[in-house]
């Protein structure tokens, strides 16, 4: 029999085992990789059971070990250590498993037999601005886990958040009829407007008071005030747009959820949190005290649902976006990427929730933070001026350095050169983001993303191209073709590409795109060995050349895939 996620197979018969063992429960049990030569796998489950049977650990294991059933897939296991199950996987096994890997596209990952419908918030521009590095993060991450998800059979609706409505339009809005600028208004001339009309605004009460009242217009539907409003959201629109598609993040206008289209529903949130008595009046305003939040004084914190002048804020936003989703679109999970400051408020809103009703026990929600994008200097992404970096600049920026590296190439057309240097510019800025931990800081380095060593995308993307390189000399149909395991190094990059469902999982799971970064990174290394041991193109001995050119294919359609769900390209010629 063939298994997908190889772990988890033995992680079953591990607790199958165990119920022959003793009467309790069986706990799961996690297996894991192992660094150790000749053991493939380990499980630690015996040594969490010593106090609670009363037995030694490693008696414990030899007890599971003689009643495991794994004959089909490992040698038979070992006990080492304190208590430890040592597994190996038969190398029949490995060649079969390999071999059938090549008619499947999916490379052994199933597809969850309990998929969720899952609601995922990133990108969260703000209308009339233009988008800065600061947009990198929830973009990146957010669609490489929306890929992963969906991948494993989740349905899975990503909506934008903009920022559209508030007090910066009422004040945007009465600076462009005080100043009546001619039209229409691009995306920097609405950055230049709303640093003028932030200026006033702060400075000149009378216009600060327009602007509040000019709110109150926009959100009673004057026609004239809608009318400028719905120019500065179409052309923002098409700016996002324009940076999405250049980044090859999947938002569309199809995908945009402003803070407009919750706007009728927050009179009705206010209602219902007062009907169910969780509403108070502080200082004019309407606030809900989620349990356990408190300040440095050890005073409740509050959650502003509705502000003293009767307007609404972020936070009434957010509970109105969740209400909807739960209760309209029928959502179990809601995911937002968000960075890592607004982990409170982000629990608060979830514990208001779950006390309205609107989070039941079927529905998840997380909050998916990550750190800041830091330059060379350790300090936030910034230009000499010490204003935002334009993500378009940036992004169009990475591409010239990239067609830097493929100066000289004559063997590129002009047209396939400029597609090239988008791939290998546009995939450096998306690995070097989702390589690392999204939750630490990580620094923003040129040099470091675009070297062809090291844990870069470039290195993976010109190691798959050399593998087809290699795969178009041979030349050769490897239908009918066997995986061969004689040398070690063969057995080696098997075993890698039999991991690749583990590593979805685990980046799935946690959503942690850096594991899969890591394990593709890892394969290419195991596969880098392998070629440099066996030669391929020149392989002696029957089936030999075969086996070694399959296991090849396999790596190329393993870092394919792989970085497809990251959202990076691989050109098949570099």
């Amino acid at each position: 029999m063939l298994f997908g996620d190889v772990s988890e197979e033995l992680a079953r018969r591990v607790v199958e085992a165990l119920r022959h063992v003793t009467d309790i429960e069986p706990p799961s049990a996690l297996v894991r990789v192992s660094s150790q030569s000749g053991v493939d796998y380990q499980c630690d489950l015996a040594m969490g059971l010593g106090k609670r049977l009363g037995k030694p650990p490693r008696e414990i294991a030899a007890a599971i070990a003689s009643h495991l059933a794994v004959a089909d897939l490992a040698e038979p296991p070992s006990v080492a250590g304190p208590g430890f199950l040592n597994f190996t996987l038969r190398s029949s096994w490995l060649e079969d498993r390999t071999t059938a890997l090549d008619d499947d596209p999916r490379l052994g990952t199933a597809v969850t037999p309990r998929p969720r419908r899952i609601a995922i918030d990133y990108g969260s521009p703000n209308v009339a601005k233009e988008m800065h590095a600061g947009h990198l993060r929830s973009a990146v991450i957010g669609d490489a886990i929306t890929r992963l998800l969906r991948f494993t059979g989740h349905d899975v609706i990503p909506h934008n958040h903009l920022g559209d409505w508030g007090t910066p339009f009422g004040m945007l809005i009465e600076h462009l009829l005080d100043e009546r600028p001619s039209g229409p208004y691009t995306i920097g001339d609405l950055n230049g407007f709303y640093r003028a009309a932030r200026a006033k605004f702060d400075t000149d009460e009378a216009f600060a008071t327009r602007s509040r009242e000019r709110v109150v217009l926009l959100q009673s539907g004057d026609e004239e005030t809608l009318s400028l409003w719905r120019h500065l959201v179409d052309e923002s629109t098409r700016h996002f747009a324009e940076v999405y598609e250049l980044l090859g993040i999947g938002l569309s206008s199809e995908d945009i959820y402003g803070e407009s289209f919750y706007n009728p529903f927050l009179a009705a949130v206010v209602d219902d949190l007062t009907s169910a008595g969780l509403t108070e009046i502080s200082d004019g305003a309407v606030c809900v005290f989620p349990d356990g939040f408190r300040n440095r004084d050890g005073e409740p914190l509050p959650l502003i649902v509705r502000k003293r002048d009767g307007g609404y804020g972020y936070a009434a936003t957010d509970l109105a976006t969740l209400r909807y989703w739960t209760g309209q679109r029928g959502v179990t999970d809601l995911l937002y990427v968000v960075g890592a400051p607004q982990a409170q408020h982000f629990a608060m809103v979830f514990a208001v929730c779950r006390a309205a009703g609107w989070l039941r026990e079927e529905h998840r929600a997380e909050h998916i933070g990550f750190g800041t994008v830091l330059g060379e200097d350790g300090r936030a992404m910034k230009t000499r001026a010490g204003e935002s970096i334009r993500l378009s600049g940036l992004l169009t920026e990475a591409v010239s350095h990239a067609a830097e590296v493929l100066d000289g190439r004559d063997d590129l057309s002009p047209g396939r050169r400029e597609e090239v240097a988008r791939a290998i510019g546009i995939g450096a800025i998306k690995y070097a983001d989702l390589s690392g931990d999204r939750e630490r800081d990580y620094v923003f380095s040129w040099e470091r993303m675009l070297s062809k060593n090291g844990n870069t995308s470039v290195y993976l993307q010109y190691a798959n191209a050399r593998i087809r390189s290699v795969l178009a000399k041979a030349g050769q149909d490897l239908t009918g073709a066997r995986v061969l395991l004689s040398h070690p190094a063969e057995r080696a990059l098997a075993l890698a590409l039999v991991r690749f469902p583990e590593a979805v999982g685990a980046a799935t799971a946690g959503h942690l795109p850096h594991k899969l970064c890591t394990y593709l990174y890892e394969t290419a290394v195991v596969f880098s060995r392998f070629y440099e041991q066996c030669p391929v193109l020149d392989a002696k001995g029957p089936g030999v050349r075969d086996s070694r050119l399959l296991l090849a294919e396999l790596t190329s359609k393993t870092l394919t895939l792989g970085l497809s769900l990251l959202g990076i390209s691989t050109p098949v010629r570099l």
